[in-house]
């Protein structure tokens, strides 16, 4: 019953508003513009989101959903119902949407500063603040939403908020130093802050519009690159237990059972270009690799904003890579002697 309610919920919402747009575009409403449209305003206001939040109640969809399919049939109905009889609506848009939008804010705020402090009140090595940012906002939010939610914040927190040096501990690696990734962010940062300086000065007199928007998002690069570097330097590749946590900064993990391996090659040989090997960077073939772990069995590695890919054979760099390679055979041996 569950799944048939996770099921229906979508399905419901998605003919509502096909029900509704089929409606706005019929002779009937053309003839009664005034009554059908009163009819509209109450089903995306109240009949729709209603029925919806019914229908999601025993489930583990988010009840904040509600909220985005609200604002979706407001959209909607505003394209629909001629200017004249949107009195309604631009009420709700005019002092109901803010608060709402405002009540959002405010509780995402309050998620990650809550996150934030309980992060930092833990003493545990286990605990790495992406993951648990992740947990976090998966219990609040829809999938698609809460990774999203969680990389933007990330990108922020280890941006601007975390500056303090991170104690490597014996489990863990880096792979930062003899990769070059560093040094290719930071002069990716550099040429777009140059251009953005260039391009502004240029358009700014004939196009000032257009001058702001290009710079605005040329801000907004510059922040997740520096939010990008950082989590490199704050995420390091860990061995817990029989797990190896593999680890690029924020923007590629993959957790995978040491169990799996079947071999751990040194080897820093450039792949072929249609080599099934994946790789563990951001930046592709710029970026160098001196080991690579072979599977007995298809792993998942997960990209910016949930994006998976699967493989068998994946490049990485690891600054230790002699010891990384020992302790791996390490656990191997005593999983075997178990």
């Amino acid at each position: 019953m569950t799944l048939l309610r996770k099921i229906s919920s979508p399905s419901f919402v998605l003919l509502s508003f096909i029900s509704l747009y089929v409606l706005g575009s019929s002779n009937i409403f053309s003839a009664h513009p005034s009554q059908f449209s009163n009819l509209i305003t109450a089903d995306v206001l109240l009949t729709i989101p209603f029925v919806y939040l019914i229908l999601i109640r025993k489930t583990d969809i988010p009840k904040f959903t509600v909220v985005p399919v609200t604002i979706i049939g407001v959209v909607l109905a505003s394209y629909i119902i001629p200017t004249e009889h949107q009195t309604v609506l631009r009420l709700f848009k005019t002092w109901v949407l803010p608060i709402i939008e405002l009540g959002i804010i405010s509780f995402v705020l309050f998620k990650v500063v809550k996150t934030i402090k309980y992060f930092h009140s833990i003493k545990t090595t286990k605990t790495d603040f992406f993951d648990l940012l992740k947990k976090t906002s998966s219990e609040t939010f829809s999938k698609p939403i809460s990774i999203f939610l969680a990389t933007e914040i990330a990108v922020i927190y280890y941006g601007f908020i975390y500056w303090k040096k991170r104690a490597l501990k014996p489990n863990e690696f880096t792979y930062h130093k003899t990769s070059g990734s560093v040094g290719l962010f930071i002069a990716f940062i550099l040429i777009i802050a140059a251009e953005t300086i260039g391009l502004h000065a240029i358009l700014l007199e004939s196009k000032p519009t257009i001058a702001w928007i290009l710079t605005i998002l040329s801000i907004y690069s510059l922040i997740q690159a520096l939010g990008f570097v950082k989590s490199i330097l704050k995420r390091p590749i860990s061995i817990e237990n029989d797990k190896l946590y593999l680890r690029y900064g924020i923007m590629k993990e993959s957790i995978v059972d040491i169990k799996n391996i079947d071999k751990v090659e040194i080897t820093s040989k450039d792949l072929e270009e249609k080599s099934e090997t994946k790789k563990l960077s951001l930046l592709g073939n710029l970026e160098s690799h001196n080991l690579i772990l072979h599977f007995n069995e298809e792993q998942t590695m997960t990209s910016l904003y949930g994006m998976t890919k699967n493989y068998k054979s994946l490049a990485i760099s690891i600054d230790q890579k002699e010891c990384f390679k020992s302790e791996i055979e390490k656990v191997q041996q005593m999983l075997t002697n178990l």
